[in-house]
């Protein structure tokens, strides 16, 4: 089936990625559609650029020998050539295997081995070095292009540059090629491997990823006269989904420069949304606070007034009017500035890949910022369920409702299961595995754990692998835990513990800018986070917030002792994934010792 979109002079057919590139041709022949920041100034290409590009492009893999079916890999920041790279190959047939930049040498080479590809492109010099020592390991060795120019490695400018030359000859082949791809073809390999186990190589096709950013974008309702801030990697199913909707939209993208640039991004590009995952959110809410923190008299009282406010944000239709007569005054004193500090232009943000605390949702909402929050996986590409941005689609706290064309339903057992256009066509070379998870009636076993509120909005409570049993026989699911833990503004991260143990414990990493703020309060040093932690004031101030948080739990599920961790955890250092999810194994095997001396110390009373 072919989903029509009706244009000023047209209806234009959008079944597969690259019809995005005759949309723009037709309704957005603009000169900033994709935008980046080099050497301190924004540069711009234009639709133009873009359609060129990604023909001459193709055209010079063609030249040298690339079929339909091949395997390209990319691993790259977020920029505008990996559009122009992407496209190409969609229109050939090439498979893209777009791959996070932050794996290790040994992930690299087994998804190079594992995925057959032919060429790999990099963005820069350190992962050119990375993907070298990787592919010396792949029999016949691998070609390796760069985005960047690097002395002594070949540009991916050599290939458009073949392409122009050898335009005539291969032009109306591509064109044949074109529309002999089909919607149900296979189009992009996305290797994912959750919190465990070894990366699976996700297959989807153009119909799976289509269907999935026009849902999107008419959820988003952004238009051409708009800014997108894009920070979620392309190689990442959900930074790749608002990549394409946005460029359905017409809207420009602006490419931030990286994950400690965004504010600043914002002030300048002033966009209108961006893309996110919780905890972005979370460091953004710590920002704003800490700025709280430091202010002094009326001015501190009326911005923890605000935030208190914001914490019992509901919708407009089921808010009294008092509560909209002091949202409104708070808006005009503190919120307000909220939203000058990104831009002042911030109506919404996608978010996706992890669970979304309900009190930040709350808060960015009661600012002025719609946080758009949605479900699913690289197996469902990725959007199940959304939340829209008005009644009767929307309840906060939830993930939202169905897309069209998706269905739902929760085992016995609680898991999530669905079916639909959205669903992966297999894992790549796993049968086994793929039949593990798909069924014969077509239904895909999400392995996550969650409940269908009033009838239509489905609630998120866990990782069905993740739940763990105490020795008493009750089960416990970490994820909430852990999600009332970060409620605390001095715990950064958590992860819960304690199976087939007596009760629950928790591993913690505290929120530094925090602790620090507070021990300058108290007056005593925090420099060494390890005699830190041993100080009976900062014991007794963990003691206590766990303590209130224990309050909101049931009695087993409530967090007999903890172990703080003097180290940031992250995708780098191994404990979080590259999408930012706590790699639970990992993280149980490097504080194994720690872990056995929760279960040996004396309980938290």
């Amino acid at each position: 089936m072919n989903y029509l979109i009706k244009l000023n002079t047209s209806i234009m057919t959008i079944s597969r990625t690259f019809d995005l590139l005759d949309r723009y041709a037709s309704q957005f022949n603009r000169d900033n559609v994709f935008n980046i920041k080099e050497n301190g100034e924004w540069k711009g290409y234009s639709a133009t650029e873009y359609i060129s590009l990604a023909h001459t492009f193709a055209y010079g893999l063609m030249e040298l020998g690339y079929n339909q079916g091949d395997k390209i890999v990319t691993v790259s920041n977020n920029r505008p050539e990996w559009n122009f790279a992407d496209m190409g190959m969609a229109m050939l047939g090439v498979v893209h295997v777009p791959v996070f930049p932050s794996l290790s040498i040994d992930e690299y080479q087994y998804i190079l081995k594992h995925s057959e590809t032919k060429l790999v492109i990099v963005s820069d010099k350190t992962l050119h070095k990375r993907l070298e020592a990787a592919s010396k390991g792949v029999p016949g060795g691998i070609g390796i292009y760069s985005f960047d120019k690097l002395e002594g490695v070949k540009n991916w400018k050599e290939i458009v540059e073949l392409g122009s030359k050898h335009k005539d000859k291969h032009l109306e082949k591509l064109e044949d090629n074109k529309m002999k791809i089909k919607e149900d073809d296979f189009a992009t390999l996305i290797y994912t491997s959750g919190t465990t186990g070894v990366a699976k190589g996700v297959m989807l096709s153009h119909k799976n990823m289509v269907r999935n950013f026009l849902a999107a974008s008419e959820i988003f309702g952004l238009g051409p006269d708009d800014r997108y801030l894009s920070i979620l990697p392309l190689c990442h199913v959900g930074g790749r989904m608002g990549n394409y909707q946005t460029q359905y939209s017409g809207s420009s993208i602006y490419y931030a420069e990286n994950m400690g640039t965004i504010a600043v991004n914002m002030k300048e590009i002033k966009p209108q949304g961006f893309d996110t995952v919780p905890r972005i959110l979370e460091k953004i809410f710590d920002s704003v606070v800490a700025k709280g923190n430091q202010l002094k008299g009326i001015k501190r009282v009326l911005f923890f007034w605000a935030v208190r406010l914001g914490l019992r944000y509901e919708l407009p239709e089921d808010s009294s009017w008092f509560y909209k007569k002091k949202l409104a005054l708070a808006d005009k004193l503190i919120f307000s500035k909220w939203r000058e500090a990104l831009g002042g232009n911030i109506q919404m943000a996608g978010c996706g890949g992890a669970s979304l605390q309900p009190r930040l949702e709350r808060v960015f909402w009661a600012s002025g910022i719609q946080i758009i929050n949605m479900y699913g996986l690289t197996e469902t590409s990725p959007i199940i369920t959304i939340n829209r941005r008005s009644k009767p689609n929307i309840k906060l706290g939830s993930v939202g409702t169905l897309i069209d064309g998706v269905e739902m339903k929760i085992a016995e057992d609680g898991e999530v299961l669905c079916k639909g256009h959205n669903v992966m066509l297999g894992y790549y070379n796993d049968p086994e595995l793929t039949a593990q998870v798909l069924d014969e009636n077509g239904w895909f076993y999400t392995g996550d754990i969650g409940q269908i509120l009033e009838g239509k909005y489905l609630e998120i409570t866990d990782r069905k692998k993740e739940i763990f049993k105490l020795s008493s026989g009750k089960f416990i699911a970490p994820q909430i835990i852990e999600g009332k833990l970060k409620e605390s503004a001095f715990i950064e991260q958590s992860m819960v513990v304690g199976e087939q143990e007596k009760f629950a414990s928790a591993l913690i990493t505290p929120n530094f800018n925090y602790l620090s703020d507070w021990c300058k309060k108290n007056d005593f040093p925090c420099d060494e986070k390890d005699k830190l932690f041993s100080h009976p004031k900062v014991k007794d101030l963990f003691n206590q917030e766990i303590k209130q948080i224990n309050k909101k739990l049931n009695q087993h599920e409530r967090i007999s002792r903890h172990q703080l961790v003097p180290h940031t955890w992250g995708p780098d250092s191994g404990e979080l994934s590259p999408t930012l999810k706590l790699r639970r194994k990992f993280i149980l095997e490097k504080y194994a010792d720690e872990i056995v001396k929760i279960y040996v110390k004396k309980a938290v009373v």
